[in-house]
């Protein structure tokens, strides 16, 4: 009952404490409930509890499959840590003997350990490959779901040919309803492909489905997981408060289950660094990127660099960016990982390098970086490179060329849905008009920042004015949006104060955030009581910088 209400932590501690009774004739046997208890354990992000019913287990079973299902349960509560349960996979592989349905459930976690301690990605997709055939032999069709939503996750960030057939493959009925809607299944897989091929308002409406759907389940892992997603999508959106919200939300639910702690603190600090505290961003950074060499996990160090190197650009700190960046490139190759939609890391290297004097490496990773994105259709990538390439030109003296490559780039950017990198490049192209002939006005940059919410990158803009300015006008600082005029808010009002900056109706903030128009009028209600102010348009004032009259 407990866990069909979604309390998966009730149940797992209910369970296990049936199963040390003596069973009633016809009951489930005392293993097969400590197992159940287990999984439960597993679900609701209590894996000290998950492994130590697993152990228990292990000591006396007899049967391969209970002893299996043991297995995994060891395995997934080492999380992203697989290396140190290397001794597990020959024991558990013994077990399984010929059986292909055993050996598939061995040979998935098998995979994961081929991309997460090797970082294997072309040996990993061979292993998931294997897993899904031994599946279909041993007709066990969630592991067959499963292994084919891990192929298809690894062909993705490849770059591989064969991703959207084993997406379709994957999402072929029948479905099986948990591995619809868990983080390593066939819906999670489609998102990513669905983000890094420049389908943000698809794949945000794929992913908050999928979120309420784990919320329902009390699957607290793929709660946290999707989350960081939700956050990540509304990141490249521009939507940079909305992001920071959910970033941090992401990262107090890893810190508080010990799941997925380093991928959070990854996006947090991508989150920070362009909607909230550029120290903190880099705070971050460093404890993702320690997290993941400690757990040996190749796969989210060059992700965590990557972030690390983003907010030292942010933070004016170009040689460190260079530095971290430069690390990234090597791991990515090493990782034989192509697609260059998956950590976008791209062209805050080239813009990097080109601010400490390095041209020409600078159009080096552009060109490379390039073919690979023309290859997969990578549109917005593309165009953050035509940006970073306007800087090479400019650094060479070409600003007419420059000036009209950020121009077409910015208006590309506007066409995809990328609002921060849109306001990127109209900074940009401020920066190239100052001290020359013809319009130099910032407005327009500082007006698309503030429409993101992006307070570092506005503070970016007051710097370059301010550096602009002749010594003999003194030019008033422009007043950021107040970080803090929303923290005396409760989570929902501060939320649905935040996208009304952002700009959003009523009806969208209701659809966004799965509650009614009318909780959404009575929210905004109580925000304008609190804040001492009477309308939305109040609240916009407050995002352009101004003191709400």
């Amino acid at each position: 009952l407990a866990r069909d209400r979604g309390a998966p932590s009730v149940a797992a501690s209910l369970g296990l404490l049936a199963a040390r009774h003596t069973p009633p004739d016809g009951a489930p046997a005392p293993d097969e409930r400590r197992l159940q208890a287990a999984e439960d354990a597993i679900t609701a992000g209590e894996v000290d509890l998950a492994r130590d019913i697993a152990r228990e287990v292990l000591t006396r079973a007899t049967v391969p499959a209970e002893r299996i299902r043991a297995w995994e349960v060891v395995i997934e509560a080492a999380g992203q840590s697989l290396g140190e349960v290397d001794a597990v996979f020959p024991q558990a592989l013994a077990d399984a003997g010929d059986d292909p349905r055993l050996l598939a459930l061995v040979h998935y976690r098998l995979a994961w350990r081929k991309l997460i301690v090797e970082g294997d990605f072309a040996e990993a997709r061979e292993e998931a490959a294997h897993t899904a055939d031994l599946a279909a032999r041993g007709d066990d069709r969630r592991t067959e779901l499963m292994a084919l939503s891990f192929q298809a996750s690894t062909e993705t960030l490849m770059g591989h040919p064969n991703a959207p057939t084993t997406i379709k493959r994957a999402l072929r009925e029948p479905q099986d309803p948990y591995v619809a809607c868990h983080h390593n299944g066939a819906g999670a897989a489609r998102f990513r492909w669905l983000l890094m091929s420049d389908q943000l308002p698809e794949a945000r409406s794929t992913i908050t489905a999928l979120l309420r759907e784990v919320r329902r389940r009390g699957m607290v892992e793929s709660e946290v997981h999707f989350q960081r997603f939700l956050a990540e999508t509304e990141l490249r959106s521009g939507h940079c408060g909305r992001a920071l919200d959910l970033a941090r939300e992401s990262l107090r639910l890893a810190r508080d289950s010990g799941i997925g702690l380093g991928a959070s603190a990854m996006l947090a600090s991508l989150a920070e660094a362009s909607g909230g505290d550029v120290d903190r961003a880099l705070a971050l950074a460093r404890e993702a990127a320690g997290k993941a060499e400690e757990d040996g996990d190749q796969m989210y160090v060059s992700r965590a660099l990557a972030a690390l190197g983003h907010a030292q650009l942010v933070a004016g700190d170009a040689a460190g960016a260079v530095g971290s960046l430069r690390r990234v490139r090597e791991l990515e190759q090493g990782l034989g990982i192509t697609d260059p939609a998956r950590g976008r890391w791209q062209g805050d290297l080239a813009e990097a390098l080109v601010r400490v004097g390095e041209p020409g490496e600078a159009q080096d990773v552009i060109d490379v970086t390039r073919e690979h994105a023309l290859r997969l259709g990578r549109e917005s990538v593309l165009a953050v490179l035509d940006r970073a390439e306007a800087l090479v030109r400019a650094a060479r003296g070409d600003h007419e060329a420059a000036l009209s490559r950020l121009t077409s780039v910015q208006d590309r950017l506007a066409k995809l849905g990328y609002g921060l990198e849109e306001a990127r490049a109209a900074f940009a192209l401020a920066m190239l008009r100052t001290g020359r002939p013809g319009p130099t006005s910032y407005d327009e940059a500082a007006r698309l920042f503030r429409r993101c919410r992006a307070l570092p990158w506005l503070r970016q803009v007051d710097a370059a004015i301010a550096a602009a300015a002749p010594e003999t006008v003194a030019v008033p600082p422009r007043t950021a949006p107040p970080s803090d005029a929303l923290e005396g808010l409760a989570s929902m009002e501060r939320q649905v104060a935040a996208l009304v900056m952002e700009g959003a109706t009523n009806r969208e903030i209701a659809a966004r955030l799965f509650i009614s128009v009318k909780t959404v009028e009575a929210t905004l209600t109580r925000v304008y009581r609190k804040l001492g102010i009477r309308s939305r348009v109040d609240i916009v004032r407050l995002a352009a910088g101004r003191h709400a009259k």
